[in-house]
């Protein structure tokens, strides 16, 4: 980090980056780069309000500054900085901490102070405050350029059709996605409805696609949602995911994701065949992973209505996720396991469970290996599978390792809940076997002992 020595001029610092200890001013900052360029020399310095440094540093949340603003201490922006006499700069208030824990020598050189005065940096502090004021009205500026230009394309829309309207809906996809307050320009002057009003049985996908993009970074009130939620719409929606490109098939998942957190959300409107396909095709995806959580998110929000997991099922969507797991991140891996254990209360469900081969194995894989939703999860499908089966399952479950694993669930810390059932699932297991033949199958001679 460039070091800094005390001027002979009283709040003027000597920079030692060039090695000549030349004087740090605001002009020679900017010359020499350490300001670095914002778009047109130095503005702000002659703003009438002076802007408070605190709340410019909070609203930018700059990931990077200038690393002679930094505080040594804290890595964090100096709000204000003073010198020591080694010549290191300091925010006063980590400085002065570092004083009360009883340490009378300089953070960064560790030299014993011989004054332990510090010293305010007037010229740095003049220098950050003026750096973040060219930063922070830059923001502001671009702000109300973006507000304008979404209250101009939302008029647009209103008057034109075909591939103009195409284009505006792209370019407001765009400034939404990347300003928050073009957002709320949106939803304050009604974009929701007008935007919400392009979507039904003949809208194109093209018009559907970018709409789509652009409700879902907004926040929907729950008369938007219940707009949303009419039939012609879903259908809509539905198409896009089916048929659109990865970008379009994720949005269109969050957006019904977000349509089904409304109270009067009816289950009947995600009872499609089409829609469950398209979810696991997006699942499935290799080519596309980023389209595994938004897809399982969905999923797991439909399977919480129960009118619709035996459609799931007769998609065969049992087997696929099971095959899935192996692959799957955490985060993934918890909502398809939800989904699993969801659809393992049907009858149809437990039976797609056991008849596919690579059920229990994945399952006792899974347990204390990632979580304890995780965990729960796998042992409450284990469960399900080996009480519809007891022979056949207990002894494929026994060969996979299940003994040793719940025995390890039962010699943890966790849910007392978990360690019951894993009591009762070892049990069951063990039924179909005299205790010598268990404990030989399942190698737990040492573990028990």
């Amino acid at each position: 980090m460039p070091m800094f020595q005390p001027s002979k001029r009283e709040g003027v610092v000597g920079y030692e980056g060039g090695g000549d200890g030349h004087v740090l001013d605001l002009d020679t900052a900017v010359k020499d780069g350490v300001l670095g360029s914002v778009g047109g020399g130095v503005v702000g310095a002659g703003v009438g309000e002076k802007l408070d440094l605190k709340k410019m540093i909070e609203e930018l949340d700059l990931s990077e500054v200038p690393s002679v603003f930094i505080c040594p201490i804290s890595l964090e922006p100096m709000q204000d900085p003073v010198t020591l006499c080694t010549g290191q700069t300091y925010e006063r208030s980590n400085i002065l901490k570092w004083f009360t824990l009883g340490h009378f020598s300089c953070p960064t050189t560790m030299q014993e102070l011989w004054d332990d005065s510090v010293t305010p940096n007037k010229t740095l502090y003049h220098l950050i405050h003026t750096w973040f004021t060219q930063k922070y009205l830059l923001m502001k500026k671009k702000s109300e350029d973006v507000q304008g230009r979404a209250s101009e394309l939302l008029e647009t829309l209103k008057k034109v059709k075909g591939q103009a309207r195409v284009q505006a809906l792209k370019e407001l996809r765009q400034v939404v996605a990347a300003h928050a307050t073009a957002r709320k320009r949106v939803i304050d002057e009604g974009g929701v409805a007008v935007i919400s009003s392009l979507l039904g049985p003949f809208t194109s996908h093209a018009v559907g696609s970018e709409a789509v993009g652009i409700l879902v970074n907004l926040t929907l009130d729950s008369e938007s949602k219940t707009s949303l939620m009419q039939p012609a719409k879903i259908s809509l929606m539905v198409d896009i995911l089916n048929e659109g490109c990865i970008e379009t098939k994720i949005n269109c998942a969050r957006l019904i994701e977000m349509l089904m957190e409304e109270r009067g959300f009816r289950s009947e409107i995600v009872s499609s065949h089409s829609l469950l396909v398209g979810l696991m095709r997006l699942v499935k995806d290799k080519r596309h992973p980023n389209g595994i959580l938004p897809g399982l998110g969905l999923l797991r929000t439909i399977c919480l209505h129960k009118e619709v997991r035996s459609l799931i099922v007769s998609i065969g969507a049992v087997p696929q996720l099971v095959e899935l797991l192996p692959a799957l991140n955490s985060d993934s891996l918890e909502l398809a396991l939800f989904v699993l254990d969801a659809l393992s209360t049907l009858q149809e469900g437990r039976l797609a469970l056991k008849d596919c081969s690579n059920t229990i194995p994945n399952m006792v894989r899974l347990l204390m290996r990632v979580s304890e939703s995780c965990t729960q999860y796998a042992l409450s499908i284990l469960w399900s599978v080996c009480k519809l089966a007891p022979e056949e399952c207990s002894s494929i479950a026994v060969d996979a390792g299940l003994a040793a694993k719940l025995l390890l669930v039962i010699q943890s810390g966790c849910n007392p809940v978990l360690k019951q059932q894993s009591a009762e699932l070892l049990k069951l297991c063990s039924l179909n076997y005299s205790d010598t033949i268990f404990i030989s199958k399942c190698k737990l001679t040492r573990t028990i002992q």
